[in-house]
Protein backbone atom coordinates (compact mmCIF):
# COMPACT_ATOMS: atom_id res chain seq x y z
CA UNK A 1 0.00 0.00 0.00
CA UNK A 2 1.13 3.59 -0.87
CA UNK A 3 0.44 6.47 1.18
CA UNK A 4 -1.13 9.08 -0.74
CA UNK A 5 0.36 11.82 2.23
CA UNK A 6 4.07 10.33 0.32
CA UNK A 7 3.04 11.76 -3.03
CA UNK A 8 3.49 14.83 -5.21
CA UNK A 9 -0.35 16.60 -4.68
CA UNK A 10 -2.39 17.25 -8.42
CA UNK A 11 -5.11 19.83 -8.03
CA UNK A 12 -8.65 17.79 -10.25
CA UNK A 13 -8.72 21.10 -12.07
CA UNK A 14 -9.25 22.09 -15.50
CA UNK A 15 -5.66 21.01 -16.55
CA UNK A 16 -5.64 17.59 -15.44
CA UNK A 17 -8.82 17.20 -16.32
CA UNK A 18 -7.93 17.49 -20.27
CA UNK A 19 -4.83 15.19 -19.57
CA UNK A 20 -6.61 12.35 -18.32
CA UNK A 21 -9.79 13.03 -20.92
CA UNK A 22 -7.68 13.29 -24.37
CA UNK A 23 -5.92 9.99 -23.01
CA UNK A 24 -8.66 7.69 -22.92
CA UNK A 25 -10.36 9.73 -25.99
CA UNK A 26 -6.99 8.86 -27.82
CA UNK A 27 -6.88 4.74 -26.35
CA UNK A 28 -10.60 4.56 -27.95
CA UNK A 29 -9.34 6.77 -31.18
CA UNK A 30 -6.97 3.92 -31.58
CA UNK A 31 -9.26 1.29 -31.05
CA UNK A 32 -12.07 2.01 -33.45
CA UNK A 33 -9.21 2.97 -36.27
CA UNK A 34 -8.01 -0.88 -35.58
CA UNK A 35 -11.67 -2.23 -35.67
CA UNK A 36 -11.51 -0.59 -39.28
CA UNK A 37 -8.59 -2.62 -40.41
CA UNK A 38 -9.20 -5.67 -38.96
CA UNK A 39 -13.17 -5.67 -39.44
CA UNK A 40 -14.00 -3.34 -42.29
CA UNK A 41 -17.16 -4.91 -42.34
CA UNK A 42 -18.24 -3.10 -39.25
CA UNK A 43 -17.70 0.32 -40.51
CA UNK A 44 -15.72 1.72 -37.17
CA UNK A 45 -15.31 5.11 -37.86
CA UNK A 46 -13.97 8.30 -35.39
CA UNK A 47 -14.45 12.42 -36.26
CA UNK A 48 -13.36 15.57 -33.77
CA UNK A 49 -15.74 18.35 -33.25
CA UNK A 50 -14.71 21.28 -31.24
CA UNK A 51 -12.01 19.06 -29.23
CA UNK A 52 -15.09 16.33 -28.56
CA UNK A 53 -13.82 13.00 -30.43
CA UNK A 54 -17.03 10.95 -31.53
CA UNK A 55 -16.07 7.12 -31.64
CA UNK A 56 -18.24 4.79 -33.90
CA UNK A 57 -17.24 0.90 -33.56
CA UNK A 58 -20.79 -0.65 -34.73
CA UNK A 59 -24.67 -0.41 -32.93
CA UNK A 60 -24.02 -2.23 -29.81
CA UNK A 61 -19.93 -1.43 -28.80
CA UNK A 62 -19.47 -0.12 -25.59
CA UNK A 63 -17.05 1.81 -27.04
CA UNK A 64 -19.89 3.69 -29.18
CA UNK A 65 -19.87 7.17 -27.76
CA UNK A 66 -17.84 10.30 -26.87
CA UNK A 67 -14.89 11.64 -25.43
CA UNK A 68 -14.21 15.06 -24.21
CA UNK A 69 -17.36 17.26 -24.62
CA UNK A 70 -17.09 20.37 -23.30
CA UNK A 71 -13.19 19.94 -21.86
CA UNK A 72 -11.22 21.68 -24.87
CA UNK A 73 -13.82 24.31 -25.97
CA UNK A 74 -17.55 25.48 -25.14
CA UNK A 75 -20.39 23.41 -26.67
CA UNK A 76 -22.95 24.89 -29.52
CA UNK A 77 -25.86 23.59 -30.99
CA UNK A 78 -24.06 23.22 -34.38
CA UNK A 79 -21.80 20.76 -32.41
CA UNK A 80 -23.89 18.67 -30.88
CA UNK A 81 -25.51 18.89 -34.18
CA UNK A 82 -23.11 17.20 -35.78
CA UNK A 83 -22.28 14.80 -33.31
CA UNK A 84 -25.58 13.29 -33.27
CA UNK A 85 -25.93 13.40 -37.35
CA UNK A 86 -22.71 11.02 -37.49
CA UNK A 87 -24.70 8.50 -34.61
CA UNK A 88 -27.85 8.73 -36.73
CA UNK A 89 -26.60 7.57 -40.25
CA UNK A 90 -25.41 5.08 -38.92
CA UNK A 91 -28.38 3.78 -36.62
CA UNK A 92 -26.27 4.19 -33.26
CA UNK A 93 -27.60 5.45 -30.29
CA UNK A 94 -25.84 9.02 -28.65
CA UNK A 95 -23.61 8.48 -25.56
CA UNK A 96 -21.44 11.20 -23.91
CA UNK A 97 -19.01 10.49 -21.04
CA UNK A 98 -18.78 13.98 -19.64
CA UNK A 99 -16.52 15.14 -17.26
CA UNK A 100 -18.22 17.58 -14.33
CA UNK A 101 -15.27 19.66 -15.40
CA UNK A 102 -16.28 20.44 -18.74
CA UNK A 103 -17.80 24.03 -20.15
CA UNK A 104 -21.09 24.87 -18.63
CA UNK A 105 -22.63 24.91 -21.83
CA UNK A 106 -22.54 20.97 -22.46
CA UNK A 107 -24.58 20.72 -19.19
CA UNK A 108 -27.30 23.01 -20.37
CA UNK A 109 -27.21 21.78 -24.05
CA UNK A 110 -27.82 17.85 -22.60
CA UNK A 111 -30.81 19.03 -20.62
CA UNK A 112 -32.10 21.16 -23.69
CA UNK A 113 -32.14 17.89 -26.18
CA UNK A 114 -33.64 15.59 -23.25
CA UNK A 115 -30.48 13.95 -22.37
CA UNK A 116 -30.82 11.88 -19.39
CA UNK A 117 -28.24 10.34 -17.05
CA UNK A 118 -27.23 6.48 -16.89
CA UNK A 119 -24.01 6.06 -15.59
CA UNK A 120 -21.63 6.92 -13.29
CA UNK A 121 -17.51 6.39 -13.11
CA UNK A 122 -14.62 7.43 -10.67
CA UNK A 123 -11.47 8.89 -12.44
CA UNK A 124 -8.96 8.35 -11.00
CA UNK A 125 -5.28 9.22 -10.91
CA UNK A 126 -1.66 9.22 -9.27
CA UNK A 127 1.27 10.96 -9.88
CA UNK A 128 4.59 8.72 -10.85
CA UNK A 129 7.85 9.44 -11.62
CA UNK A 130 11.16 9.80 -10.66
CA UNK A 131 11.04 9.77 -6.79
CA UNK A 132 7.79 8.92 -6.16
CA UNK A 133 6.96 5.43 -4.48
CA UNK A 134 5.39 2.60 -6.53
CA UNK A 135 3.61 -0.55 -5.29
CA UNK A 136 5.67 -3.30 -4.70
CA UNK A 137 4.51 -6.85 -5.62
CA UNK A 138 3.67 -9.31 -3.30
CA UNK A 139 4.03 -12.47 -4.93
CA UNK A 140 8.31 -13.01 -6.87
CA UNK A 141 6.53 -16.09 -8.33
CA UNK A 142 4.58 -13.96 -10.50
CA UNK A 143 6.28 -12.53 -13.54
CA UNK A 144 5.09 -9.73 -15.75
CA UNK A 145 6.16 -8.97 -19.28
CA UNK A 146 4.61 -7.44 -22.67
CA UNK A 147 2.72 -10.06 -24.83
CA UNK A 148 4.61 -10.46 -28.06
CA UNK A 149 3.42 -9.74 -31.61
CA UNK A 150 2.24 -13.44 -31.84
CA UNK A 151 0.46 -13.89 -28.81
CA UNK A 152 -2.24 -11.32 -29.25
CA UNK A 153 -4.81 -14.42 -29.03
CA UNK A 154 -3.19 -15.70 -25.50
CA UNK A 155 -3.64 -12.03 -24.24
CA UNK A 156 -7.01 -11.71 -25.47
CA UNK A 157 -8.48 -15.43 -24.00
CA UNK A 158 -6.76 -15.01 -20.99
CA UNK A 159 -8.30 -11.52 -20.43
CA UNK A 160 -11.76 -13.05 -21.76
CA UNK A 161 -11.07 -16.40 -19.08
CA UNK A 162 -10.89 -13.47 -16.38
CA UNK A 163 -14.82 -12.33 -17.51
CA UNK A 164 -15.55 -15.99 -17.32
CA UNK A 165 -18.26 -15.21 -14.41
CA UNK A 166 -19.98 -12.57 -16.93
CA UNK A 167 -21.10 -15.50 -19.31
CA UNK A 168 -23.63 -13.59 -21.29
CA UNK A 169 -20.64 -11.00 -22.18
CA UNK A 170 -18.14 -13.64 -23.65
CA UNK A 171 -18.35 -13.06 -26.55
CA UNK A 172 -18.23 -9.59 -26.72
CA UNK A 173 -15.22 -9.18 -24.18
CA UNK A 174 -13.13 -11.53 -26.62
CA UNK A 175 -13.84 -9.68 -29.69
CA UNK A 176 -12.76 -6.41 -27.94
CA UNK A 177 -9.95 -7.86 -26.14
CA UNK A 178 -9.04 -9.28 -29.89
CA UNK A 179 -9.06 -5.82 -31.15
CA UNK A 180 -7.60 -3.99 -28.50
CA UNK A 181 -4.43 -6.49 -28.37
CA UNK A 182 -4.15 -5.62 -32.29
CA UNK A 183 -4.16 -1.81 -31.80
CA UNK A 184 -0.89 -0.78 -33.00
CA UNK A 185 0.65 0.67 -30.15
CA UNK A 186 -0.86 -1.29 -27.31
CA UNK A 187 0.75 -2.62 -24.52
CA UNK A 188 -0.55 -5.76 -23.63
CA UNK A 189 0.86 -7.01 -20.15
CA UNK A 190 0.61 -10.59 -19.22
CA UNK A 191 1.11 -12.14 -15.74
CA UNK A 192 2.55 -15.37 -15.48
CA UNK A 193 3.10 -18.34 -12.68
CA UNK A 194 5.07 -20.98 -13.42
CA UNK A 195 5.06 -20.19 -17.01
CA UNK A 196 1.59 -20.06 -17.17
CA UNK A 197 -0.66 -17.17 -17.94
CA UNK A 198 -2.78 -16.21 -15.36
CA UNK A 199 -3.58 -12.33 -15.52
CA UNK A 200 -3.55 -9.18 -18.24
CA UNK A 201 -3.58 -5.52 -18.19
CA UNK A 202 -3.36 -2.86 -20.92
CA UNK A 203 -1.93 0.28 -20.91
CA UNK A 204 -1.90 3.60 -23.45
CA UNK A 205 0.35 6.57 -23.37
CA UNK A 206 -0.18 10.11 -24.42
CA UNK A 207 1.25 12.91 -23.27
CA UNK A 208 2.85 11.71 -20.21
CA UNK A 209 0.04 10.20 -19.28
CA UNK A 210 -0.58 6.03 -18.41
CA UNK A 211 -4.06 5.12 -18.97
CA UNK A 212 -3.91 1.36 -16.85
CA UNK A 213 -7.11 -1.10 -18.27
CA UNK A 214 -7.65 -4.27 -19.23
CA UNK A 215 -7.17 -5.93 -15.61
CA UNK A 216 -8.35 -9.40 -15.45
CA UNK A 217 -7.31 -12.53 -13.54
CA UNK A 218 -8.70 -16.01 -14.09
CA UNK A 219 -10.84 -17.03 -12.04
CA UNK A 220 -8.20 -20.40 -10.31
CA UNK A 221 -5.93 -17.51 -9.99
CA UNK A 222 -6.91 -14.65 -7.75
CA UNK A 223 -5.96 -13.55 -4.29
CA UNK A 224 -2.26 -14.50 -5.72
CA UNK A 225 -1.03 -10.68 -6.14
CA UNK A 226 -1.21 -10.90 -10.15
CA UNK A 227 -3.05 -7.46 -10.45
CA UNK A 228 -0.87 -6.08 -7.80
CA UNK A 229 2.40 -7.06 -10.05
CA UNK A 230 0.34 -6.42 -13.44
CA UNK A 231 0.00 -2.81 -11.67
CA UNK A 232 3.88 -2.52 -10.72
CA UNK A 233 5.23 -3.16 -14.46
CA UNK A 234 2.64 -0.86 -15.54
CA UNK A 235 3.74 1.85 -13.82
CA UNK A 236 7.33 1.18 -14.11
CA UNK A 237 7.43 0.85 -17.46
CA UNK A 238 4.94 4.11 -17.56
CA UNK A 239 7.96 5.94 -15.43
CA UNK A 240 10.77 4.44 -17.68
CA UNK A 241 8.74 6.65 -20.89
CA UNK A 242 8.52 9.29 -19.19
CA UNK A 243 5.22 9.80 -18.22
CA UNK A 244 4.16 11.79 -14.89
CA UNK A 245 0.84 10.31 -14.53
CA UNK A 246 -0.76 7.22 -14.19
CA UNK A 247 -5.03 7.35 -14.52
CA UNK A 248 -7.41 4.49 -13.94
CA UNK A 249 -11.22 4.56 -14.44
CA UNK A 250 -13.74 1.92 -12.03
CA UNK A 251 -17.32 1.71 -10.75
CA UNK A 252 -17.60 4.04 -7.86
CA UNK A 253 -17.52 2.02 -4.40
CA UNK A 254 -16.68 -0.96 -6.58
CA UNK A 255 -13.52 -2.95 -4.91
CA UNK A 256 -11.49 -1.85 -8.41
CA UNK A 257 -11.80 1.92 -6.71
CA UNK A 258 -10.80 0.53 -3.39
CA UNK A 259 -8.05 -1.55 -4.57
CA UNK A 260 -6.47 1.21 -6.81
CA UNK A 261 -7.20 3.74 -3.87
CA UNK A 262 -4.66 1.07 -1.64
CA UNK A 263 -2.19 1.72 -4.37
CA UNK A 264 -2.17 5.62 -4.00
CA UNK A 265 -4.67 6.63 -6.58
CA UNK A 266 -6.96 9.20 -5.57
CA UNK A 267 -10.73 10.06 -7.58
CA UNK A 268 -9.87 12.94 -9.84
CA UNK A 269 -13.79 13.10 -10.39
CA UNK A 270 -16.93 11.10 -11.43
CA UNK A 271 -17.41 11.33 -14.44
CA UNK A 272 -21.09 10.69 -16.19
CA UNK A 273 -22.27 9.33 -19.44
CA UNK A 274 -25.54 10.57 -20.56
CA UNK A 275 -27.97 9.16 -23.63
CA UNK A 276 -30.33 10.82 -25.60
CA UNK A 277 -33.55 9.55 -25.53
CA UNK A 278 -34.72 7.97 -28.66
CA UNK A 279 -37.32 10.15 -30.62
CA UNK A 280 -40.56 9.03 -31.16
Amino acid sequence: MISVEAQPFLFSDLHLARRLERVEGRSNADFVETRARVSPEVGAAWIEVAGTLAMFDGVHSPCTQTFCLGIFAPVTGGDLDRIEAFYRERGAPVFHEISPLADPSALALLNERGYRPIEFTSVMHRPIGSGVPLPASPNEAIEVRLARENEHELWARTATRGWSELAEFADIMLDLSRVSAARPNALSFLAELAGQPIATGAMTIHDGVALLAGASTIPEARNQGAQAALLQSRLRYAVDQGCDIAMMCALPGSASQRNAERQGFRIAYTRIKWSLAERP
